[in-house]
Formats: structure tokens, sequence, C-alpha cells
């Protein structure tokens, strides 16, 4: 007999685990299927974000991080190390425990807001009679489930190039990147995405040898032009090899490593021969075997669900969030989706600003950032006034060693409102959460100027460039 509820919601990733809750919250009987199973084949929730994606990855890059801090920075605090060694096995153990313990975290979150969590992979089967959707879910307990309203929440993932298949051992994608078992002499990278320069910059700081292979023009296109050179140049310098405008061609693979054929931006053909690979172009939404076609649910040409404005496909009742709609896949976009469609569900008037959705590279430096790129202003005509302070001239800066990179804003020539903020350099993570806000409330760079912010910290280089914007720093 299927089991009735008010919302199901198929994907338990931070836009469905998120939408369950809320919506769990809102006095919904919600439930949420998901499949994703921990090394002894039990429920890990959290989709790729928490198992393949954002947070083991931000736990590798903060052990390498230390390993890269103790091999070159310590002396320099008069900390003195002998027979420094990194210990991969125990790393990747940490890192699995991270995952384990927000994998835990969810399975607690549902039980507190009473959300029924159904472990297996969840499809469409037909409208039920009444209104609402059968959903199957495959799993070690065959079920049938009754939801008057549907979220899909399906992720994405890794795109693969067209005829190299992952086989996850030496072509591999963010899920094998995150699993070799020791340092490669030599790592290939193909594609400077985010997830490619982040395992780059994991593996670079314990010892590979790192080449990115771009087939773009220009370094990280989507990054603010100053900003990305900025940390173009850091990356270079930190030892990461970065070739621009190449086109990939035949790439080979066997048990002792992979060979890839390519032309470099002037044409000339050249071959990179690496120990492991790590493809990083992009990634597709994820709507295998989700049986859409059962119930005439709309996907668009690359397999994303269409949706509208608000999150709602074609059919009543049925809603999707996060890497399997249109726009950025962003784990915290995706969680405010989540949000606003559980309220939406309600009757309240949920909201996503896509203006107002930061971006975040965790590399060493961070790079983000919030809002218009100055190109994108320059493209749209918009009158405009930029402002920058240098992390160089912080003192908080100085006192940490690391004083790479800045802050930069954007603001209008006439009413300088903030149209964007671009931070590469330390925490610019952490920096960033001030920016967005700031635009939240339309606030201008005045405003950020007049506001006191601690002595010393880093974020005085946020007000210092707003400052910078009217051409007054203090401290530059």
């Amino acid at each position: 007999m299927s089991k009735q509820f008010d919302v199901v919601v198929i994907g338990g990733g931070p836009g469905g685990y998120i939408a369950a809750i809320r919506a769990a919250q809102l006095g919904f009987a919600v439930a949420c299927i998901d499949e994703w199973k921990n090394d002894k084949g039990g429920p890990a929730p959290g989709g790729t974000c928490t198992n393949v994606g954002c947070i083991p990855s931000k736990a590798l890059l903060q052990s390498s991080e230390h390993y890269e801090h103790a091999g070159k920075h310590f002396a320099e605090h008069g900390i003195g190390l002998e027979k420094l060694s990194i210990d991969v096995k125990k790393m990747l153990a940490r890192k699995d425990t991270v995952v384990k313990q927000n994998n835990d975290g969810i399975l607690y979150l549902f039980k507190k807001n009473k959300v029924a969590f159904f472990h297996g992979r969840g499809s469409f089967v037909k409208a039920a009679e009444g209104g609402g959707y059968e959903i199957a879910v495959a799993g070690a307990a065959n079920e049938t489930l009754v939801g008057k309203q549907v979220v899909v929440a399906t992720g994405s993932n890794a795109r693969a190039l067209p005829g190299v298949p992952f086989d996850e051992e030496m072509i591999l994608s963010n899920d094998g990147a995150l699993r070799i078992a020791g340092v490669p002499k030599k790592l290939g990278l193909i594609g400077s995405g985010v997830i490619g320069l982040e395992m780059g910059s994991v593996w670079r700081r314990l010892g590979a040898e790192v080449t990115v292979l771009e087939a773009l023009p220009t370094f990280l296109g989507a990054v603010d032009e100053q900003i990305a050179k900025e940390a173009q140049k850091a990356f270079v310098k930190q030892g990461l090899k970065i070739e621009l405008g190449v086109k990939v061609g035949e790439i080979k693979s066997d048990k002792k490593g992979v060979s890839v054929a390519y032309a470099d931006a002037k044409g000339a053909a050249q071959t990179l021969a690496v120990d492991k690979l790590i493809v990083s172009i992009g990634r597709v939404a994820n709507t295998t075997g989700l049986n859409a076609e059962a119930v005439g649910l709309t996907l668009d040409e690359r397999g994303a669900i269409v949706v509208d404005a608000e999150c709602r496909t074609n059919l009543p009742g049925v809603w999707a969030v996060g890497d399997v709609v249109r726009g950025p896949m962003l784990a915290h976009k995706a969680e405010e989706e989540g949000v606003a469609v559980a309220e939406r569900i309600a009757g309240q008037h949920g909201h996503v600003d896509f203006n107002t959705i930061p971006w975040v590279i965790y590399t060493s430096p961070e790079i983000a950032w919030v809002g218009e790129t100055e190109q994108q202003l320059k493209a749209r005509g918009a009158a405009y006034k930029a402002g920058t302070f240098p992390f160089m001239a912080n003192g908080r800066a100085r006192a940490l060693g690391d004083t790479t990179g800045m802050v930069k804003f954007l603001a209008d020539a006439k009413t300088d409102e903030i149209l964007g903020v671009h931070i590469v350099g330390p925490l610019a993570s952490e920096l960033i959460a001030e920016a967005v806000v700031a635009m939240s409330f339309r606030a201008s760079s005045e405003d950020i100027a007049r506001i006191c912010h601690a002595h010393p910290s880093l974020s005085e280089a946020t007000k210092e460039a707003a400052l910078a914007v009217d051409k007054r720093t203090l401290n530059f």
C-alpha cells in the first residue's frame, strides 16, 4: 500500500534536504528519498556536496594547507620541524570522518523535524488518483509513495570528455580526485574550473607537479579580469603550470599513466604525460532514471528540468531546485531554492535573488565575488566607479603572513549603489558575506566606508576598498 505525504522530495543534497526540513517546519507531512551510500552500504544523505564535493574537498584543502604551512612557513614564526611527512591514508580517513559527520547530521535533522527518510532511488510512476504523484523507491526495501507535491532535487554529475569516460583510477572526476591513494608525481587537469583548481591545489601542496590545460584563452573567465589575473599570478608563483587556449586531442591511459595530446595556443602539437588526469569541464543535470517521461515532465536539450522563475515545472504540483535546473550549480543556491519552494507550497512568498548569490573558489589565495564583474558592467555600458585595496597594506594580513590579493568594489557612478564586490586573498570566502548583506539591502559603497570595522582585521580591507571608490583610502 502506498504511503501518503503532503510533500515528497527526490534527492537529499543541499537543495533536497533543506526543502524537506523547511516543508516539515511549515507543518507538512514530508518524505525525502536519497540513494547515496556510505562504504558500508548505509545511507549517506547530503548529495554531491557532502559526499564528493564541497565538504570532502575542503577537508583535504585544510589538511594540505597545514602541510604546506609546516613545510614552508612555520620557520618564519620561529617554529622548527624535522622530518616533515604526510600520511595520505590518514588524511583521507579524516576526510571520510568529516563527510560521515555531515551525513549523520542530516539524518539527525530529519528525525528532529519528523521528515520520513527513504534510502533508495526515487522515480516517477504516474499521476495518482485524486491528485499528486506516485513515486517509486528502489532500495533495500522497494516502496511506493504518493506526494500531493513533489520537489525534484537530483543534482548533477561530472561531465566527461567525449569518448573518454571516467574510470576513477587514472581518469578522474571530482569523485576520484578525492580518493587518490598517494601523492602523484605528475598530475594533469583539463579545465581550470573550481573543482579542478581546488583539487590541483591539494595535490600540488603535497608535492605533485600540476599542469592545467584550459581551452579558453582566458583564465577563470567568469571571474573579474583584474582578480583573475592576480590569482593566476599567485598560482604560477606557487608552481602551478597553466596553459590557456589549448585544444585537447587524443587521450590514452593504462596502468602506468595518462598521455594527453593537445595543440597549444600557437597551434603547436604537444603531449602531456601524467600519473593521473582530473577532468573538470563542468557538470550536467542528473535526470537519468527519474522516469520523467512517465508523467510528461519537460526536460531541455541538456537533460535539465525546465522550470519558471519560481522553480515550477510544467506539471502542477511538481517543482525542481538546485543543479538539476537552470542557474549556477552552487550548493547554497540550491538551499535557497529549496527553502523558497517549501514556502511557496505553503502559500508564502519565498524569494531567491540570483544577483546576490556569492561565488567562492577555495584555493590559496581564495577567490570570492558577488554581483557583476567589471567586464559585465562595460558590456552593458554601465557608468561605474571602482575601488581596490591590497592585502599587503592590511595589518592583520601581514600578521597572518598572507598578503596576496585585494578587495575590489564596483559601484554605480551616480547612485553609488554597490554593483559588485570581488576578493582574492586570505579568507575571501568569509569576507564576501559582508558584501552579500550590503547588496541585499542595496547599500552604497559609502555605507560600507562609514561602518566601523574592527582593527586589526582582514575586513578592514573591505572598508578601505569602499573608501577607494571615492579615492580616499586611509592606509594605502
